[in-house]
């Protein structure tokens, strides 16, 4: 993605998702490799609470507002994006459920981030171009999202 031909909104709204894309991307993979059960539990916390951040925000601002500009480019992007995060929400709850003896903690986890790394993909291989190329203004979306990620930080 040419970032430097991009509108600031566009490119500080779309920055925004992409930084909790690599945040993620970035604990799973440091998952991999980590033994300490502890950390492990903590580096599972963290991502769940990350991806549950992201996907209210998708879910509450990113998307409607897409859809309500174009239904008939956005409306079916979003109902996916609904089915993926219901899925992936169901990961985390039984994530959150568990504890890393157990046998299946390791395997959601690792489910879970190839849920998210597909979903990942679709947006910034799909989505994102697609709201740059059809220049769709998110001037009025920045304000929004930016105060949404605060409420959801706390």
């Amino acid at each position: 993605m040419n970032k430097s031909k991009i509108p600031v909104a566009q490119k500080e709204v779309l920055s925004m998702l992409i930084d909790d894309h690599r945040k993620v991307q970035k604990i799973f993979k440091d998952f991999e490799s980590e033994k300490d059960h502890k950390k492990r539990k903590a580096m599972v916390e963290e991502a769940c609470n990350e991806l549950t951040m992201h996907a209210d925000l998708e879910e509450q601002v990113f998307y409607p507002f897409l859809r309500e500009k174009n239904p008939e480019e956005f409306g079916d992007l979003f109902y996916e994006a609904k089915v993926e995060h219901a899925s992936a929400k169901d990961l985390i709850a039984q994530l959150s459920a568990m504890g890393p003896e157990d046998e299946l903690f390791s395997a959601k986890f690792t489910v879970l981030g190839e849920y998210v790394s597909h979903h990942v993909k679709e947006e910034e291989d799909e989505l994102f171009p697609k709201i740059i190329k059809e220049k769709v203004d998110l001037r009025e979306l920045l304000e929004p999202m930016t105060a949404q990620r605060q409420t959801l930080v706390g």
